[in-house]
């Protein structure tokens, strides 16, 4: 059973960004593509380079998708289930993410 752990405020990330968590453990990235509340979690890790970069990476579209593409590599990575749009066998981990009362929360 999962619980949701707070990471920071919304207002932490700036639209457009993303940002590096550690939770469970774990390096997170944590997306905010827009002005909105809609926030998403991946790995950190890019599973291409071997290193803690993605939150770094840049936010984009396509296929009506949003994306992050590795700051390394240029993998792009979808953000919403963690596919790996040039190799899906190099896809990462998605994590539940949400906004409440302003704080950004991460499924544990």
């Amino acid at each position: 059973m999962s619980h949701w752990q707070p990471v920071c405020s919304l207002d932490s990330i700036l639209p457009a960004t993303g940002v590096c968590a550690w939770v469970n453990n774990q390096q997170l990235a944590i997306f905010r593509p827009r002005a909105d509340e809609t926030v998403y979690a991946l790995s950190n890790i890019d599973p291409f380079a071997g290193v803690s970069v993605l939150s770094r990476g840049l936010i984009g579209e396509h296929q009506q998708a949003l994306w992050v593409a590795s700051p390394l590599k240029k993998q792009r990575f979808r953000l919403h289930d963690g596919l790996c749009m040039e190799d899906e066998s190099r896809s990462i981990t998605c994590y539940p993410a949400r906004v409440r009362d302003g704080q950004v929360e991460i499924a544990v």
